[in-house]
């Protein structure tokens, strides 16, 4: 007798997209933009990873200026005030460095996993203390059948991958994706489910099944491709969860008032 699914039934939101744009580009892109997307939306970051990343750029940038200017320069007042400068800046790169190296690191992992993996079977994202016991549960799956080709290896953005990953926030939006949101910083875990064979320990770590709290109901994505006329069953290879190694942690967005 076959073994019962332990997983939870999820009323997926299906997503169609050409068949010739749906590359490894477009899935790193959404997958990306959605954690990016999840962490926002439920205050665990200031603003938009985009603009977090332009702004962390421009801080060391600035501070570098600073260093070099100060080189230079004898005046007292000039000095104080140029060290008054660094200094607060330097809070601010060390507030959002722990973060920024997450996302990067992250990053990398989805790179690695789209390059090594042909077809990925699903991606879930755990908000909370810990992926058994979290306040929301994200998942992404890509239909077998949509054949996800190989990416160059700059992952370059196009507009394929634009258009896919508005088309899954705007999905996730409708569905009331963020509406609660927390005065604390939490944790965002990334999972994947993919063939057993499949070996990343520098980011990956193999958890064969995977089970949470059932009181959380899943927000679902389902990627498939518009020309897709005819169900393709599924490999046979055994599929296993892995847990990415980075966990991102959000930042202290709305600190408690004192009394």
């Amino acid at each position: 007798m076959a073994k019962a699914s332990s997983e939870p039934k999820i009323d997926y939101a299906e997503i169609y997209t050409a068949s010739d744009t749906f590359d490894g580009s477009a899935v790193f892109h959404t997958i990306y933009d959605v954690v990016g997307f999840v962490l926002y939306m439920h205050q665990q970051i200031p603003s938009t990873v985009q603009d977090m990343s332009v702004e962390f750029d421009a801080m060391h940038s600035e501070y570098k200026q600073l260093e070099m200017e100060l080189g230079t320069e004898v005046k007292p007042s000039f000095r104080r005030k140029h060290v008054s400068k660094m200094r607060d800046i330097k809070v601010g790169i060390k507030r959002l460095d722990k973060l920024m190296n997450s996302l990067l690191n992250v990053q990398t992992a989805f790179k690695i996993m789209i390059s090594e993996i042909p077809t990925i079977d699903g991606v879930v994202l755990a908000l909370g203390a810990s992926p058994l016991r979290p306040k929301h549960i994200y998942v992404l799956n890509f239909s077998h059948e949509s054949g996800v080709s190989k990416v160059d290896d700059d992952f370059a953005r196009s507009k394929a991958a634009d258009t896919l990953s508005r088309k899954a926030i705007r999905t996730l939006i409708s569905k009331d994706a963020g509406s609660v949101t927390y005065p604390g910083p939490i944790k965002l875990f990334v999972l994947i489910k993919a063939p057993s064979s499949f070996n990343q320990p520098m980011h990956f770590l193999p958890k064969r099944d995977f089970r949470y709290n059932r009181k959380v109901v899943p927000l679902g994505l389902l990627f498939k491709c518009r020309n897709q006329d005819q169900e393709v069953t599924a490999t046979t290879e055994d599929l296993i969860w892995f847990q990415c190694r980075h966990v991102i942690k959000g930042l202290a967005m709305n600190p408690m008032p004192e009394e």
